[in-house]
């Protein structure tokens, strides 16, 4: 979509107001529940209120997906009638792309340029993929004696729980609810509460889509409280998360302390991108490897934040990487001529600020950038920091934000080992014109993905999987059908 700056503005002039929670088709006030502040980080103003849902709104909400699911509406209808309202969802978000964009830029700061085609780009293209795909996936009959007849059927589970971040609330909400209901089911969505506006937008064109009543149910709230009771209720059968570590063992815990539902997670990494010497054209190589850490001011979860260089081109590549982060224009995200836009919240902004403190404290040299930028909203500077030591907490922790730490390594079983010793394992990048090289990267590293000269743009029809303590599932690809599925066999006996 070719933007016009214009248009954007005029979009970004609207009120957002006081959104409520879509519950059983129609829009509802909260029982008992408070407001939360809608900040918009491109200016730190205010721009409207969600609700901070109790857990009688959240309750609700469940109650809703159950008994839409129970009455068959959705989860009986035939597969090309499902077909044709996600093929029709996705037309809608086609249709209203830029005021989704606007929106979303204006609830959590993603640059424009990247959030027309990352979230409703990438939110229209996953329902017409699970649309495509929902009427293509088949039951099995498994080998038997002559007199019995084995069928294995592929039923919706029932009720999802799905919970997102604020980072791309709209593309990761699609990878999560597209194939859910594609399956059938009937889902509960708890978006961020730093980034709730467009999957709200999302539910009132499902709803206008045809989805039926009670089958898409969108509710805000803090973790605490909505994100508890979705993962502690004995009526939601799968919950599926992108999100934090920490959060991620909560709700592996609510699901031991209520009915064993399956819980699939997506927590983050630190992934490292390895430059070998042989990496071809370097400044193109250095460019791209600062806009793998930089994009959307880092807050993205395969972002190649930890870059590993090999020894002999480690100064030139220094100084072109620098380059490319000194020539990164931070602005206001709403603006075409801005690269990179704010961070997300003010909390994270301040943990940016923490994390290159404790790289001065360790010993460890800031090559460019390391303060944030002054004025209105939440801006950091694109950030590089050598390490000086593998231990180093700009080596070890993600900061998710505009911050990335260099190593360098000697030859290639030094940069494995270094890649691989990480707790993370989401994504990778290896960049070589060796092709027997690349391909034994691809099978030594530790990562659910491995970009070979290239960093980012796989679609969905490849999965984003996550290795060690980057999660034990993964979204996106016609197997993700499956996550929201469950096997029923029919052993019958013939005459």
């Amino acid at each position: 979509m070719a933007l016009d700056q214009a248009e954007i503005d005029r979009r970004s002039a609207s009120t957002v107001g006081s959104m409520r929670n879509f519950i059983d088709g129609d829009w509802r006030e909260s029982d008992g529940g408070g407001q939360i502040e809608v900040i918009s980080p491109g200016s730190g103003q205010q721009i409207g209120t969600i609700i901070d849902s109790s857990e009688a709104d959240i309750s609700a909400a469940i109650a809703a997906a159950r008994r839409s699911f129970v009455a068959g509406h959705w989860s009986r209808m035939a597969p090309q009638q499902r077909k044709a309202i996600l093929f029709k969802l996705a037309e809608l978000i086609d249709r209203d792309a830029l005021d989704l964009a606007v929106l979303g830029v204006r609830d959590n700061g993603t640059e424009i340029g990247m959030a027309i085609a990352a979230e409703p780009g990438s939110a229209a293209a996953t329902f017409r993929f699970y649309g495509e795909a929902l009427d293509k996936v088949n039951g099995d009959i498994t080998p038997t004696a002559p007199e019995i007849l084995s069928l294995i059927h592929r039923e919706p589970v029932g009720v999802v729980g799905a919970i997102v971040p604020w980072n791309f609330p709209l593309m990761i909400g699609a990878w999560k609810v597209a194939p859910a209901l594609a399956a059938g089911n009937s889902v509960v969505l708890k978006p961020s509460e730093a980034a709730s506006l467009t999957l709200l937008r999302l539910a009132e064109l499902a709803a206008e889509a045809g989805v039926p009543a009670g089958v898409f149910n969108v509710v805000t709230g803090q973790g605490a409280t909505a994100g508890q009771t979705i993962g502690l209720s004995n009526d939601v059968d799968v919950l599926t998360f992108t999100g934090s570590g920490i959060v991620g063992r909560h709700l592996l815990r609510y699901a031991a302390d209520s009915n064993f539902k399956a819980v699939h997670l997506e927590l983050g990494g630190k992934s490292p991108n390895i430059v070998f010497e042989d990496c071809g054209d370097l400044e193109e190589v250095a460019r791209q490897s600062a806009r793998a850490a930089f994009a959307n001011s880092g807050q993205v979860c395969v972002s190649g934040s930890r870059l590993l260089v090999q020894e002999s081109i480690r100064e030139p590549f220094l100084a072109a990487l620098a380059k490319a982060a000194d020539g990164t224009v931070v602005g206001d995200p709403l603006r075409l001529d801005s690269h990179v836009g704010a961070i997300g919240t003010k909390a994270q902004l301040e943990k940016n600020v923490r994390a290159v403190e404790q790289a001065r404290v360790a010993g460890d040299t800031i090559v460019t950038g390391g303060e944030q930028i002054a004025g209105d909203g939440y801006f950091f500077r694109p950030t590089v920091i050598a390490a000086g030591s593998e231990d180093s907490p700009v080596v070890r922790e993600e900061v998710f934000g505009p911050v990335l730490s260099v190593q360098s390594f000697r030859d290639e079983d030094e940069a494995v080992r270094l890649a691989n010793d990480s707790h993370y394992g989401l994504a990778s990048g290896v960049w070589s014109q060796n092709i027997s090289r690349a391909h034994r990267m691809v099978r030594r590293l530790q990562a659910g993905v491995v970009h070979v000269n290239c960093y980012g743009g796989a679609d969905i029809t490849a999965p984003l999987v996550g290795t060690k303590q980057s999660g034990n599932g993964f979204d996106r690809s016609l197997a993700a059908i499956e996550k929201y599925q469950k096997r029923k066999t029919a052993w019958i006996r013939l005459g």
